[in-house]
């Protein structure tokens, strides 16, 4: 049997097999921010996987980096997620929430004209953002004063605290992708001469008081953190990677997190794998890949030891049964990438599984 259908622990959670749904952006809880039963049901369609983690999610009313992205930053909130919840559980599923603010990858025409906010005044070049007037150019952002760094915390924690009460098995900690927390750990954009700017130490200051804050009020058990080194999406680098990854690896594992996810742009390249090698190094808990894995490179990855549990992002929209697809070696169906963030069922909850699809 492929290892990919073993179970394992992770943190508080016993999962079936190490195969996780990655946080995916779908844009189906239009301009309340409040998750709905549409997307309810699809989260329960895709519940056979190991782990599901739902996709990047406000942490505040006015901090939207895209129309139509859910939100945890309020009662409503709550009990639109408690719905999801209810469903995936019902189908046997377990299911975290990516806590999330995007800093400077956001728009004042998205956010009531508030400026965005960074650990600098850098702005993304070389992309626009989708905004109710059309694309506009990223705006300049304010930059954050140390005292203001409490209140972010504050935000994650308050955002934790409500995921658990939703319903949710724990809550994973957006530090990748060149969002607010990434803005901060990356020196292409972080130019800070105080406490959270300089150092590798420094830089991962915010992340790791957040990590803190957020596992004193739910448990360190159930928090997870996603940090993607060389992904340069969101106009973002640094020039040492692997010394990036070998800071907060070990600092998460002292810390005993519930899990680690290194998000690849492509696993496969040396680069890539040199970071992940880092983590594995440092980080004695569970360590989740995700970037570019099919079925043999997943097995082998599991095989080797390189990770334990490996994330699939693209093929689990197209197949709600991915699980049970690998488990078959069974062809995938193909994602229809015009409906990845249009409103409504289509290119959401309607593709069906292979059974629907053979009968």
């Amino acid at each position: 049997m492929s290892p990919l259908f073993t179970p394992t622990t992770v943190g508080t959670l016993a999962l079936p097999n190490r195969i996780a749904m990655a946080p995916l952006t779908r844009a189906r809880a239009g301009r309340t921010h409040i998750p709905n039963a549409l997307m309810a049901e699809y989260y329960a369609q895709r519940a056979s996987a190991g782990l599901l983690i739902a996709e990047a999610t406000m942490v505040s009313a006015d901090a939207s980096a895209f129309t139509g992205e859910p939100g945890i930053f309020d009662e409503a909130c709550v009990a639109g997620w408690k719905g999801v919840t209810d469903a995936v559980h019902a189908k046997g599923g377990r299911i975290q929430l990516q806590i999330w603010h995007p800093g400077r990858a956001a728009h004042s025409l998205l956010d009531g004209g508030r400026q965005p906010v960074s650990s600098s005044d850098r702005a993304i070049q070389g992309d626009t953002i989708h905004t109710p007037e059309g694309p506009k150019p990223y705006e300049v952002p304010r930059r954050l004063d140390v005292t203001e760094l409490p209140d972010i915390v504050d935000l994650f924690v308050e955002g934790a605290k409500r995921a658990i009460r939703a319903g949710f098995d724990g809550v994973q900690i957006h530090g990748a992708h060149g969002y607010l927390i990434d803005q901060f750990l990356r020196e292409s954009v972080n130019d800070r001469a105080d406490g959270y700017g300089g150092s590798i130490e420094n830089r991962a200051r915010l992340l790791l008081e957040i990590v803190d804050a957020v596992s004193a009020e739910i448990g360190a058990g159930r928090v997870s953190v996603r940090i993607s080194p060389l992904v340069a999406f969101n106009d973002i680098r640094d020039s040492q990677p692997v010394a990036l990854v070998e800071y907060v690896a070990r600092e998460l594992d002292a810390r005993g997190i519930g899990f680690l996810e290194i998000r690849h742009g492509d696993q496969s390249l040396p680069e890539e794998q040199a970071v992940g090698a880092a983590a594995r190094r440092n980080f004695r808990g569970v360590l989740f890949l995700n970037g570019g894995f099919d079925a043999v490179s997943a097995a082998e990855a599991i095989a080797s030891g390189r990770g334990d549990v490996i994330v699939f992002g693209r093929p689990f929209i197209a197949n709600p049964d991915l699980v049970e697809r690998l488990r078959a070696n069974a062809p995938l169906a193909e994602v229809d990438f015009s409906t990845l963030y249009t409103p409504g069922p289509k290119g959401y909850t309607d593709y069906p599984t292979r059974d629907a699809v053979t009968a």
